[in-house]
Parts: C-alpha cells; structure tokens; sequence
C-alpha cells in the first residue's frame, strides 16, 4: 500500500486510535491533509472510552448509589439498598461503552474524505515508512500517539498467577468476595473504593509512606480517613515479595510495620503505574529515540528524533489525561502540517481530579513546588464543616485549600478534597491561569448556599478567620 502524494496534499499517518489520534485526525482533515489511522490492541477510542475513564466513571456512579442510601445524614430518614444483579450494572456499562466508542469516534470521522481507518499493527520499516498487514505505507508526516496499557511491577510469582488490571476489572460479570488492590494513585484509589461499596471486602497496599504520594500529607491523610471509614484497609509502606495461587484465589506475601504479613483473596488487582505501547514498534528503525522505561522522546513541540515524526499522548510519559492527549494530538497535527513556526504545547495549569469520594482536585502549584518555583507560598485551608451548603447537606467531608505568592497575592494554585470537589476546580484553573489575586478571586460574588462560596471563604481565610466572617461572608 505504498502511497502517492499529489504536490498539494500531505500524507498525515497515525498509529494509535485513543483521543490523541482522533485529535490529531481532525486537525489533520482540517489542514486537507490525506489520513491513515493504524489502530491494534484496544478497540478504537483507546484507554479512555474502553477500559479507562468512561467504565471507571460509570461503575463509580453505580457504586455511589448503592452506598448513599445506607449514609443516615438526616433525622427521621432510613435508607437501604440491595444490590441484586452486579453482571447487569457490567452489562449496563458495556452498553455505554460501546454507544460512546460510535458516536464519539467511528461516527465523527466516518464522514470526513480523504481520512482512513486501518485494523492492524504497525512497525517501522524506515523513518516516516511502516509496515501494516504485510504491506508498506510511506506518510510525508507521523504521529505515534499508541497510548500506554498498564505497568506490571516485578513481583515474585506475579506473572503466574491470574490477576487483574483496569483493562479487566471492569470486565468482572461476578463480584469478587475480597479483592487485593496494589497501588494507592488514583486508579488503585478509584478501583478500591467502588469495589469497596458493591461490597467486597478490600485490602489496598501502597508501597510508598502514604496514597496519592505526589501529594501533601494533608491530601493524603484526608482521602485515607474516609477510605478506613468506609471500610478499606489501606496498608502504606507495604511491600509485597511474592505472589501465589490459592485456593481462595491469590495469597500475597507482605513484608509491612517491620513483619512479614500474608494476605489472601479472591482477586488481585495491580495498579501500579503505566508502561508505554511501544514494544515492537521498530523505534529504531525509524530513527526515533525512546527513554529508559520505553516511553517517545519528544521536544516542546512533540516532534520526536526522527524528523516529520511527532508524538503525543501516553506514550510520551506526560500527562497521563484524555484530555491532555487530546491537546497533544491537535497540536502534533498543526506543528506537523501547518504550524511555521512550530508551536510548544501549553497547558496552561493543568487541572486534574482523583474521582474517588471525596473527589481531589486540584490545579497549579502546592506548597511545596511554590518554594521549588522561587516563590513565598501562604496557604490557607477552610474546611467544609465551615460551607454553608456543606452544612446544610450534612456532608462536611474534606477541604479547599489555596495557595498565594505572600509578595504579590497572586494565586498560584489550590487542592480540594470534597463531594463534587472536581466541579469546583475550573474557577481555581482559570485564576491561576489569568495570574489573578486572591483579593479578586475573594471580591466575586458566589451565590449563597452553592459549594463554589467555598472558594470565596477559603480566599476571604487567608486575612481573617472564618469564624469572624457572617454566614454569607459579607
């Protein structure tokens, strides 16, 4: 399938199918540029619509509806819930991947001319020539946007053994009686807590001091507090030497709190980083250099070694979101086709949410990256027991904490640990973005009993206490 390019349009060719892809296809189209899509392994949309984000969302729904009903917050209310058939809450979710993965993906490009989807894997043969299905297609320009499948630690026995990761957890049509989770970011997290409120009995073990370990303490210990309340044993400074098979299920054993501990359970579930999809890929032949742990080595512009050769997406090892991704494919494309100048990729501060409940979010700098940065970070931290709408709606978990340049007010970033807590966060994003002050942020009037007043009373916090300020902070 070699090609042949007219004078006036560029051959654009894409080995991946997730949101980086679809991205960059659009963009590509856009620019008149002749697409080839090569996509294997995952089905088309990649990690996101198939066993990332749209699943874990959906199932996390799910298992908050079946664990609210039992949170006795208001007098004179009883509540229950029964969970009767978890194989149709999986075939329910099955039926919304599948809807998504149409009309989000293979329906928006379906009619675009000049833009083809090929089923196959592809390798290089050469800079900017692969070979797909036996044949070889040559491309003007390339972007390798083959995401990143989950990381497998080297544990003892752990390949032998039957074990899930979020490529199959979701996949479950029974529920597991007890469940293991090896790691405690956001997808161990995540996993942990919705299996948790099914009702299976889980154990999550984390080998760093504490979860979430690019994190404060105070984020951490936060999130830990609700997860042991709701049942979790969450385990840190736990490091686990081997894996075996049982009669149960698996047998773990731990060494943790200077002891060697075993830990059996029905399933295992290891989540525990991610490794880039470039094995097999014939990086070398195509003269595109990777780092130690695999991942596309690329400059500002996410053109990789290889000239007319970008990439964008996980497997760059940047941000690991779709919507990053995505940001990064479009941006590939217009840097490969028509941007003269090159354009680096800009974030902005990047938001982002662990969806566990309470949500964390957050935006910006901590305290910690503040000093890194050369700045005289102040924080202030307003707990939710002090929301109005928080109180109201008798759930007080968590906080919203900001940071401020002492010199200049300016605010440099925020974490939040809250119900909902994501859904705060794009104000923060956007103040951090537009370099503005505290002052501003705290002079924006908020409606009265929204959990957005939040950021306003966090702000007014950081020049007097919250117990000098009336109930609608005026």
């Amino acid at each position: 399938m070699n090609s042949a390019n007219s004078l006036d349009q560029k051959h654009f060719l894409i080995l991946g199918g997730g949101s980086a892809a679809f991205a960059a296809a659009i963009e590509a189209h856009g620019f008149g540029a002749r697409v080839t899509i090569v996509n294997d392994g995952l089905p088309i949309g990649g990690t996101c619509v198939n066993v990332g984000c749209v699943p874990s969302k959906t199932l996390l729904r799910a298992a908050e509806a079946h664990h609210l009903p039992t949170q006795e917050r208001f007098a004179g209310i009883e509540g229950s819930s029964r969970l009767t058939d978890f194989g149709e809450v999986i075939a329910q979710k099955r039926q919304l991947v599948d809807t998504l993965r149409q009309a989000k993906y293979l329906d928006v490009i379906d009619p675009l001319q000049d833009v083809e989807l090929i089923n196959g894997r592809a390798r290089f043969v050469a800079p900017r020539q692969v070979e797909v299905n036996g044949e070889r297609i040559d491309a003007d320009r390339v972007l390798i946007a083959t995401g990143a499948a989950p990381a497998i630690p080297q544990i003892e026995g752990l390949t032998k053994v039957d074990h899930l990761t979020n490529e199959t957890a979701f996949e479950l049509d029974e529920l597991p009686e007890s469940l293991v989770v090896l790691g405690g970011n956001y997808i161990g997290l995540e996993c942990a807590q919705m299996f948790a409120r099914f009702g299976t009995r889980v154990t999550l073990l984390e080998l760093q001091s504490q979860i979430l370990p690019t994190e404060t303490p105070d984020i951490a210990e936060e999130l830990r507090r609700h997860l042991t309340g709701e049942g979790i044993d969450v385990w840190t400074n736990a490091k686990t030497v081997r894996v075996e098979p049982s009669a149960a299920g698996v047998v773990l054993q731990v060494d943790w709190q200077g002891q060697t501990h075993e830990l059996e359970a029905a399933q295992l579930l290891v989540a525990t980083g991610r490794a880039p999809n470039t094995q097999g890929l014939g990086h070398k032949e195509g003269g595109i250099a990777v780092d130690d742990s695999g991942f596309v080595t690329v400059n500002s512009c996410l053109e990789t070694t290889a000239d007319g050769v970008y990439a964008a997406g996980d497997v760059t090892a940047g941000a690991m979101f779709v919507y990053a991704a995505a940001h990064e494919g479009k941006i590939a494309a217009r840097n490969a086709l028509g941007n003269q100048p090159p354009n680096p990729v800009d974030y902005g501060p990047l938001p982002w949410v662990v969806f566990t409940d309470p949500q964390v979010a957050g935006v910006g700098l901590d305290e910690r990256q503040a000093v890194d940065e050369g700045f005289d970070p102040q924080t202030t931290t307003l707990l939710l027991s002090d929301v109005p709408r928080s109180i109201a709606a008798r759930d007080t978990r968590g906080f919203i904490k900001l940071i401020r340049d002492r010199d200049t007010d300016r605010l440099l970033g925020g974490r939040i640990v809250a119900p909902e807590g994501g859904e705060l966060l794009m104000e923060l994003a956007v103040a951090v973005r537009h370099q503005m002050t505290v002052g501003e942020l705290a002079s924006m009037l908020h409606p009265y009993l929204t959990l957005s007043e939040g950021i306003r009373l966090a702000a007014l916090t950081f020049d007097m206490p919250v117990e000098k300020l009336s109930c609608c902070a005026g």
